[in-house]
């Protein structure tokens, strides 16, 4: 082999290991989140289409977790940013350690007597597995294994276009600079 041989191979090899690591650079988008619409938990429709050029936050969400004390940053988040243009969707489920068993009444009466939560919340879905709910299935397939919740409180962020821009992990609090920072810029506030 020559060496320009080799280095075409060592080129291609790693033009191919950058790609396997940025789920978002492969993203096909055949639909938006523009293009989905959920059951709230009170039985309403959420019609994403209503939220175009908004910064959506969806967290997975759950009454006995070790994170439930996030839905209180989660309201000063919303409360902070709903009149500029962020959009915060509370998202339970019951996959990660049965931590949300109640139903779907059971659930809003908690968010609103322990929390005061005023933002959206749907009704209780799968974010994973042989059930996944829609929007969770169209993370997946745009935005790679990043976009799947690996435990309560898994938060996706979705820019004015309609896509992922970023993940976050349960630990990452919702009112820390890492995503405050994120939603500022994308929200143009200086």
């Amino acid at each position: 082999m020559t060496s320009l041989s080799k280095i075409y191979v060592l080129f291609v090899l790693l033009i191919t290991f950058m790609f396997s690591f940025s789920d978002k650079a492969l993203a096909k988008y055949e639909k938006l989140i523009y293009d989905f619409e959920i059951e709230s938990i009170t039985g309403e429709k959420i019609n994403f289409s209503t939220y175009k050029n908004k910064i959506i936050l969806l967290v997975n969400v759950a009454s006995q977790c070790g994170f439930t004390s996030q839905y209180k940053d989660l309201q000063e988040l919303w409360d902070k940013y709903k009149k500029k243009g962020l959009i915060v969707i509370g998202l339970p489920s019951n996959q990660f350690g049965g931590q949300e068993p109640g139903s779907n009444s059971e659930i809003k009466n908690f968010c609103e007597v322990n929390f005061n939560i005023n933002f959206p919340l749907t009704e209780k879905i799968d974010v994973k597995g042989e059930n996944i709910n829609p929007i969770y299935k169209w993370a997946l397939e745009n935005y790679g294994k990043k976009a799947t919740p690996k435990w309560n409180f898994y938060k996706i962020l979705i820019n004015k276009e309609g896509k992922i821009e970023k993940t976050y992990s349960s630990i990452t609090n919702p009112m820390s600079k890492k995503i405050t920072s994120e939603i500022e810029k994308l929200l143009n506030i200086e």
